[in-house]
């Protein structure tokens, strides 16, 4: 095969298996790359762990796993004196070697994972009820606790942060938005970036994770521009050691054949992809893995209405889109109003950024204005009155109110889209039933957004909640054990972040806690097997 790029496939990620050959205490003369036609053997090198994403989830997740260790401070005293009472009985242990169970029963925050809730009140104790204690962990680096592992992103570290609408405030404070070790205020303090409230711009946030990746000592596990085609398991007959099967339908862990045929035995897993070289080119790769971590997060796949005519080049389903079009005056002189459709945070972001640049606005959006669950009745009116002012907006300046009264907005409350049309028309429908026909200049879809597992067997719907459902980060998330993060439904795969409803970065910081505890235990396992002279299986025991 020949290659455009500066790198070839022999080449690619060389610097990374080389510094493995030195921390995995063996030579390694090639790559853990294969050709397609080329079956996988034993030489090959399998990597103890691949996190696939490279946002706030997998960094963390990194940086455990690089040997930092969090450890309750000397002078610290948890204002929940139950945990503290339990953190003084272990002292001497860093959390990541005690019973997580023990420490988060009884604890209750805004997250359904026990492990994000106990990280989260270790590192910002009592914030939801709006103190500001510092952490009472401090942080120690132990490189015996080191466990190799590579992490794999599209872009840059930080993943979606860098792609997000760079003039909409974050709806977290900065502190909730840091990650372990390195506090974001003084980062901004020593950057000398101007932090004018405790909420900031994603551009902040991104930076501050590309940062954070540096300072931390974390760039040789990372590597940018990959993009992950397929991930599955290798099969092993029981009794050949020297040739592996792939067998994707295959989902026990010990399988008899019929007609006597030999048993198979899971293996570990093969990740494919490609790099995309500087030149445009893709370099193609192959590796294997003991552990696969999912941490993509959920802004892969926009939400679609699944409406006629939602095709068309004015449909659009991206804020980044449409914020490009008001900046380049795409709208000026136009009549016709936008249409928006959704009630949450990204479609009140549309709306202010629209009605800013003084664009007429048609909001359409399915719930009641008086739903409990729509999320501005969750937010304080002092920390966010730019949300508040959108959802004034929503009960007050309704369709069913005299519109010449308010033609810069108009809402459309506990309406459906039906179609698009091509003169550029949309057809609605009330929850009475009554239809209604809009003109519009550009309408802007955003009603969430959802993971693209597509490089899993059937796009990961059966490692969800409800199986053969596509994995959501509310209605379905992966199902996972709540203290290793470990699929229920598939052994050495780990999920965390949104992919397991944790969609704020201060909850998702407990996933990879919980990793890395399980990791970190199978490894100490592993290693007491060889030692004893029984540890030629494959992979983490």
């Amino acid at each position: 095969r020949t290659y455009s790029g500066t790198e070839t496939e022999g080449q690619l990620l060389n610097s990374f298996v080389q510094y493995f050959g030195d921390s995995l205490g063996k030579k390694i003369k090639r790559m853990p790359l294969i050709e397609e036609t080329v079956l996988p053997g034993d030489s090959l090198l399998t990597l103890p762990v691949v996190i696939i994403g490279n946002g706030p989830s997998g960094i963390c997740l990194s940086y455990l796993l690089s040997g930092y260790r969090p450890y309750l401070s000397p002078e610290a005293i948890h204002p929940n004196p139950i945990l503290h009472t339990k953190l003084e009985e272990a002292r001497h242990l860093s959390i990541v070697d005690q019973d997580l169970e023990y420490l988060s029963e009884g604890l209750e925050g805004r997250s359904s994972n026990p492990v994000a809730v106990l990280f989260d009140t270790l590192l910002h104790p009592d914030a939801d009820f709006g103190y500001d204690y510092p952490p009472v962990l401090h942080w120690k680096l132990e490189q015996h606790n080191y466990i190799p592992h590579i992490v794999l992103g599209k872009g840059p570290p930080g993943g979606a942060w860098h792609s997000m609408e760079g003039s909409m405030l974050t709806i977290s404070f900065g502190d909730w938005m840091e990650l372990p070790g390195l506090s974001f205020k003084e980062w901004a303090a020593s950057k000398r970036r101007n932090i004018k409230s405790d909420r900031v711009m994603p551009e902040e946030i991104a930076c501050y994770y590309k940062h954070y990746v540096k300072v931390m000592g974390l760039q040789k596990n990372f590597r940018d521009n990959v993009y992950i085609t397929s991930v599955s398991r290798l099969y092993r007959e029981k009794d050949d050691e020297g040739r592996s099967h792939q067998n994707e339908d295959i989902s026990t862990q010990h399988l008899e054949m019929e007609d006597g045929q030999k048993s198979l035995i899971k293996r570990n897993w093969e990740v494919r992809g490609y790099q995309r070289a500087t030149d445009g080119s893709h370099v193609p790769f192959c590796l294997f893995a003991e552990n696969v971590a999912l941490a993509t997060g959920t802004f892969d796949s926009p939400g679609r209405l699944q409406v006629e005519g939602e095709d068309f080049p004015f449909v659009l389903h991206s804020m980044s889109d449409f914020g490009a079009a008001v900046s380049k005056g795409k709208f000026r002189g136009k009549a016709d109003p936008v249409l928006i459709v959704g009630a949450g945070l990204t479609a009140a972001d549309a709306v202010l950024c629209a009605y800013n640049n003084n664009i007429p606005v048609v909001h359409v959006f399915r719930r009641r204005v008086t739903d409990t669950s729509l999320i501005f009745k969750q937010l304080p009116k002092k920390l966010y009155p730019e949300y508040h002012k959108v959802y004034h907006m929503m009960c007050t300046q309704s369709h069913t109110v005299d519109s010449n009264q308010h033609s810069a907005y108009t809402s459309f409350p506990e309406h459906n889209v039906l179609s698009f049309k091509p003169e550029m028309k949309c057809v609605l429908q009330s929850a009475s039933g009554l239809k209604k026909i809009l003109k519009f200049s550009v309408a802007l879809v955003l009603i969430g957004s959802h993971p693209n597992l597509f490089f899993l067997k059937d796009q990961g719907h059966s490692i969800g909640h409800h199986s053969n459902q596509p994995i959501t980060c509310k209605g379905n998330p992966i199902e996972i054990d709540p203290y290793t993060y470990e699929c229920t439904k598939e052994a050495n795969l780990f999920a965390l972040g949104p992919l397991v409803g944790d969609n704020f970065v201060r909850f998702l910081k407990g996933g990879a806690l919980g990793i890395a505890r399980c990791l970190a235990i199978r490894q100490k396992k592993k290693h007491e097997l060889i030692e004893s002279g029984d540890g030629g299986g494959d992979g983490v025991p």
